[in-house]
This record gives structure tokens, C-alpha cells and sequence, in this order.
């Protein structure tokens, strides 16, 4: 009997078909779910990794645009500093302009100082180098020639009457015409009236004439005149007149009057120098 019963039971022990079919199905559920979950993990992870591969793209590209940036600002940065140092350079060039134009300015006085100081004493030494009227007449001939530019002119000593002006050198004019010269008008009559200096400063000096002169300068001794040098016009390249022969002017005027004075009493002395005594004489 426990055999039969044992044989009776054993097919008790597996599971109804129902329940078998119930479980492997939901094992085929749970695993076709479990494979779904993996494959949407999976999935999911791959998006993940692609996001992340974007995002360390764009951290990248911000990176290069923050360091783009931060070039951009220190090269903005050394622009200005490099355009405060041009305009401090642009200061002290300019600056520096000045100071040479000063000095290029002061320079070219000094030299325009130097040359009618050069004049002067010229023209003073070659006055006064000769005893001889005649050599002292070529020299004032050679000084208006070669300082002053003249071309037309003539040295005049006053007659006896000083009713006029009697020509005792000429230049490159018709002695004709100017031989004897009144003292009674025009430029040349008013500069030795008045023993002031005349010369045109508005017209072309080149282009004077006996009537209209380029300059007259009275010669002078003791502030009074005893004479003019007139001179009716320059060479073609000398048009004005400027402050330097302004200065000659005026001391042809005082020394050459005393060297003609000089060496006309010179002459008549026998061309001796006077004794001790004369000068002696001079204290009484």
C-alpha cells in the first residue's frame, strides 16, 4: 500500500501545467521587461554620453571665447598703453619743434646780428683806410656797390651858399643830369634840410629815379650836414631795402663825412702830421 500510494503521489509534485505556463511567462515577461529597462538604460546612458560629449564641446568652445576674451582685453590693453606712449612721444616731438624753432629762429638772428656787425665794421675800417679824398670816394663808391646793392648813385658835397648839391662821385648814371642837384625840394633837398635819413619802403628800390630815389643819406658832422649820398636806384636782384642797411645807412652818414672831412684837411696840411704841440694846444 505505501507504494501504491507513493506512486500515487509523485505526480502531485509538479506544478500544474497552468501554473508552469503562468510562470514561465512571467519570467518572459520579467526579463523581456528587464531587457526593455537595460536597452532604455542603455539608451538613455548613450544620450547621456552624448549630452555630455556636447556640453565638454560647448565648455570648450567657452573656454577658447573666455581666452579669446582675456587676449582680446590685454591686447586692448597694451593698444592703449602703446597709444599713451605715441601721444607722449607726439608731445615731446612737438615740443621739441619748438625748442628748435626757437633756436633755429634765435640762431638765424644771431646770424643776421653777426653779418650787419660784419658790415660795420667793414664798411667803418675801408672809411677810414685812406688820407687820400680820391681813395676815399672809391671806397664809399665800392661800400654802396658791394653792401648796399647800388647801381645809380652819387656823393654830393654842398657849395659854399648851401643853396646846392654839388655831385663829387657818380655811379652808372649820366653825370649830365645829376651834376648839380637844389636843395630846395624833393626827397634829396628834405634829407639835407632836416639831416635825416630817407629811403623808399614801398616800392621797388631797383626802379628809383633822380626825382623819386631809392635812398638818401645826409652826411653828417656835429648832427649837421654838410653833404648826401643819393642813391637813385639798386641792382635788379636787390628790390628793398631791410633793417641792416638801415644801420649802414647811418653810419655812412657819420663816417664817411668824417673821412672825406679827414683826408681833404690831410691833404691841405701837406699830408703832415701836425706837432705834439698842436694836440697840446687842444687842452686849452
Amino acid at each position: 500500500m505505501s507504494d501504491n500510494e507513493g506512486r500515487s503521489k509523485a505526480p502531485s509534485e509538479q506544478p500544474p501545467e497552468d501554473l508552469k505556463r503562468e510562470r514561465d511567462l512571467f519570467i518572459q515577461q520579467f526579463f523581456r521587461k528587464g531587457a526593455q529597462l537595460t536597452e532604455e538604460v542603455l539608451k538613455e546612458n548613450e544620450r547621456l554620453r552624448d549630452r555630455l560629449s556636447e556640453l565638454e564641446s560647448e565648455n570648450g568652445k567657452l573656454r577658447a571665447h573666455l581666452a579669446s576674451d582675456t587676449a582680446m582685453r590685454d591686447l586692448v590693453r597694451k593698444i592703449e598703453a602703446l597709444e599713451g606712449e605715441k601721444n607722449a612721444l607726439l608731445q615731446r616731438s612737438v615740443a621739441m619743434e619748438a625748442v628748435s624753432d626757437r633756436y633755429t629762429s634765435r640762431h638765424q638772428e644771431v646770424e643776421s646780428e653777426l653779418a650787419s656787425l660784419a658790415n660795420l665794421y667793414v664798411a667803418t675800417s675801408q672809411l677810414h683806410s685812406s688820407t687820400n679824398v680820391r681813395h676815399v670816394l672809391r671806397n664809399i663808391k665800392e661800400l654802396l656797390a658791394q653792401l648796399l646793392g647800388a647801381a645809380r648813385f652819387g656823393v654830393y658835397i654842398a657849395s659854399d651858399d648851401k643853396k646846392e648839391l654839388v655831385a663829387v662821385a657818380t655811379e652808372g648814371q649820366s653825370f649830365a643830369d645829376i651834376a648839380t642837384l637844389p636843395v630846395d625840394g624833393g626827397p634829396i633837398g628834405r634829407a639835407f634840410s632836416t639831416g635825416k635819413l630817407y629811403y623808399d619802403a614801398e616800392n621797388d628800390v631797383s626802379k628809383g629815379t633822380v626825382e623819386r630815389p631809392a635812398a638818401v643819406v645826409p652826411l653828417l658832422i656835429d648832427g649837421q650836414p654838410i653833404g648826401v649820398i643819393a642813391i637813385f636806384g639798386t641792382l635788379s636782384q636787390k628790390t628793398a631795402f631791410d633793417d641792416q642797411d638801415g644801420e649802414l645807412f647811418r653810419l655812412l652818414g657819420a663816417q664817411a663825412a668824417l673821412a672825406l672831412v679827414s683826408a681833404r684837411l690831410f691833404t691841405d696840411a701837406g699830408r703832415k702830421v701836425p706837432g705834439v704841440q698842436a694836440f697840446l694846444d687842444l687842452e686849452d
